[in-house]
């Protein structure tokens, strides 16, 4: 038991054990990304087991199996990272705290994923289905940034109610623009399985929706990297500076794979770099709050080390 406790006590393991349940949940959209890239989806063709009489692969299923069963096996790390995080947060900030909260979400996020990823399975990858399995991982990663920007104390900076607001909009505009991302993979060849059915959209039309969304994005992140650079908010300027580079990098990766005909390494990339944006502009949500008439300009500014 001591030694348990020795895992969880302390601020140090505490954020620790948060930075271990982000990256977890950001690894596991990538390794879905090459399930579904290999053609592996439908390596386990049932669930909660893999094949009607046994939870492990068949031989006959081969490489496919192994990859589709080595990802839902990595859903028990995600769930020991959540349990360790959420214990921590339980030991050093108190039960009902803020951070008891988020992790909790966290820890209760991981069982529901794998039941859609599980439904996923059962309805023959739907994207339907396809999409909300990625979509609830992304949300999870927002939960998982915030808590850890309440696991190290520091309180976000106030701004003004319209650099807020420009701020909503620029993960507002993320976010419209990954869903419209899970269209297009849902209208494009990498089904996971031959067999899977397809949406019917066209790719065409839906993958320059993709790329106007995607435009929008890259507008409002410029506009809050010069506005908090005017105003010398300093934390939210390099979150923001963070962001546009993660912008950046995904559009190019996403030109690339569009204009080189969807190859599975790049596809891969792109993924990587979802998660990355994700976890960029989430902390540019978190690390910034209306400020109200009260408040001093310039104080929000100040380090601080207290349990938030």
């Amino acid at each position: 038991m001591d030694v348990l406790r020795k895992l969880v006590d302390g601020e140090r393991a505490l954020r620790t054990w948060l930075w271990v349940s982000l990256i977890c949940n950001m690894g596991i959209i990538v390794t879905g990304a090459v399930v579904r890239l290999t053609g592996s989806g439908l390596g386990c063709p049932t669930w909660p087991r893999c094949t009607d009489d046994s939870y492990v692969p068949h031989e006959a299923y081969g490489i496919h199996g192994i990859i589709e069963f080595g990802n839902r096996l990595l859903t028990f790390v995600l769930v020991i990272a959540a349990v360790g995080a959420f214990a921590a947060a339980w030991r050093n900030r108190g039960r009902g705290s803020l951070l008891w909260w988020l992790t909790l979400a966290v820890g209760i996020g991981i069982p529901l994923q794998a039941i859609v990823g599980g439904i996923t399975v059962l309805t023959g990858l739907d994207p339907a289905w396809v999409a909300p399995h990625l979509l609830l991982s992304i949300v999870l990663i927002v939960v998982c940034v915030w808590a850890l920007r309440v696991g190290y104390g520091v309180p976000p900076t106030a701004v003004a109610p319209g650099a807020r607001w420009l701020v909503i909009a620029t993960f507002a505009a993320s976010m419209l623009s990954m869903v419209v991302g899970t269209v297009v993979t849902g209208a494009g060849p990498h089904a996971g399985d031959s067999s899977a059915v397809r949406n019917g959209a066209d790719i065409e039309t839906v993958a320059r929706i993709h790329a106007l969304t995607a435009w929008l994005v890259v507008a409002l992140v410029i506009a809050c990297v010069w506005l908090f650079q005017r105003t010398g908010h300093h934390r939210p300027a390099r979150a923001a500076r963070l962001t546009l580079l993660t912008v950046a990098f995904q559009g190019v990766v996403g030109y690339a794979q569009y204009f080189l005909g969807l190859p599975v390494g790049i596809v891969i990339l792109h993924m990587v770099g979802l998660t990355v944006l994700t976890a960029a502009v989430s902390w540019l949500l978190v690390s910034t709050t209306r400020r109200t008439h009260a408040h001093q300009p310039g104080a929000d500014d100040r380090p601080s080390l207290r349990a938030a």
